[in-house]
């Protein structure tokens, strides 16, 4: 069984603070429309983001390929909806991501598997 001891130690290193930013239709009151709106859900998060890179193996006559992976470690109590908007600032830089796949859920944190932000669906 974890430990808060050992929960508090691992989100020790957690150097990032993350936002969470869903959009939602909201009624616009001149015209009766329902218009998209960002709402932060949640703020100030800790957090951390690891990077790595995997190239490709597979024989071709072309440069070998180069992706990076960004996994987002956070607090496996936050809530980050499907669609959703992550501002991460970590070491200074801040960036928009979006959630790109099923959350891996653990005793003391969550791996969401993260993409670069490139707009509203």
């Amino acid at each position: 069984m974890v430990t808060d001891a050992y929960k508090k130690a691992v989100q020790s290193l957690w150097e990032g603070k993350a936002t969470i930013t869903v959009r939602e239709g909201k009624v616009n009151e001149t015209n009766g429309r329902t218009e998209p709106v960002e709402r932060i859900t949640a703020s100030d998060l800790a957090c951390r983001i690891s990077f790595s890179t995997v190239k490709s193996t597979e024989p071709t006559e072309e440069a070998a390929r180069v992706a990076q992976t960004v996994a987002l470690y956070i607090d496996p109590s936050v809530d980050i909806p499907e669609g959703s908007k992550i501002t991460v600032t970590q070491k200074g830089v801040t960036a928009d991501y979006e959630r790109s796949g099923k959350a891996a859920v653990y005793t003391c944190h969550q791996e969401v598997p993260l993409e670069l932000w490139k707009r509203w669906a």
